[in-house]
This record gives structure tokens, sequence and C-alpha cells, in this order.
């Protein structure tokens, strides 16, 4: 008997022993995962098959995703403004997060925008450097080479 508990304490310490360990977290793992969906197992089972074919060729909810980490609809989204509100200028935190509450570039120059050489002007100012587009965003989204953005910037601005 003392030999078979010997031997018994040897396995249990040995790295062969772990993949029992393994193999009972995943199946708890799989258990909590399943208990989401219902309390029986074979109901759940059910509910979770349905629910990834439900999800096999559905859009992905990662086209949602704006400032690199924000899942949620509008109102949420604008909770987080206040949190970045004053802190444009800190580059330590991410571009897309700074200004993550920004007008669609489309949105800002509209179509009557193309007519009016002053108000393009001081829409590219606006958006450079109160949304933080970048120039040649801008100059993309406008057809024109980035540097023409510049000069416009430069002529815009006022002076010091």
């Amino acid at each position: 008997m003392w030999c078979l508990i010997l031997y018994v304490r040897k396995w249990w310490r040995s790295p062969i022993s772990g993949y029992g360990a393994a193999i009972r977290q995943q199946l708890a793992r799989a258990s909590r995962i399943l208990g989401q969906f219902a309390f029986d197992r074979k109901a759940a089972d059910v509910s979770y098959r349905r629910f990834v074919a439900d999800g096999i060729g559905a859009e992905t909810i990662w086209a949602g995703v704006r400032a690199q980490s924000i899942l949620g609809e509008d109102d949420f989204m604008e909770g987080f403004v206040g949190h970045v509100e004053g802190k444009k200028r800190i580059p330590e935190i991410p571009k897309s997060q700074r200004f993550m509450n920004r007008p669609d570039i489309k949105a800002l120059f509209g179509a009557d925008v193309f007519n009016d050489t002053r108000r393009r002007n001081e829409l590219i100012l606006k958006a450079v450097e109160e949304y933080g587009y970048t120039q040649r965003e801008v100059a993309d989204y406008l057809g024109m080479h980035f540097t023409s953005v510049s000069r416009i910037m430069r002529g815009v601005m006022p002076r010091k």
C-alpha cells in the first residue's frame, strides 16, 4: 500500500499530470460559456450552435468599433467625449481617440465648399487645427496636392 501512495504522489507531480489539469480547465471554461445560453447542457448546446450559425456570414462587430477601442451606440460614445476633452494635444493618446467625436471629412466639406474658395480655405484650417486631420487627408479628399493645402493654411492663419 505504501508503494502505491508513493507512486501516485510521484505521478501527480510529473509533467504529464499537468495535462489533466489543463483538460479540466478547458471543460470548466466550456461549461461557463454554455451556461450563458441555458441551464440544461443539451439546451445550451443547441442554443450555442444556433448562435454560432447565425453569426457565420453576418457583419463583423469590428466594423462598429470607433476610435480603435470603443464599441457602442452614439450616446455611449458621447459619454467618452468628456474624458478626452482638453487632451487633444497630448501625443501619447492615440489620435483616433483624441479626436473620436470629430465630424467625418465628407460632412465637414459639403458640396457647397467647392464653389466658395474662402469658405473652403477656412474649413481646411479648421479640419487640420481643430479636428486633427492631416494635411494629406484633407488634400486627398479635396483632390489637391498636400503642399497646396499647406500654402492655403499659411494664408488663412492669423499672423502672430
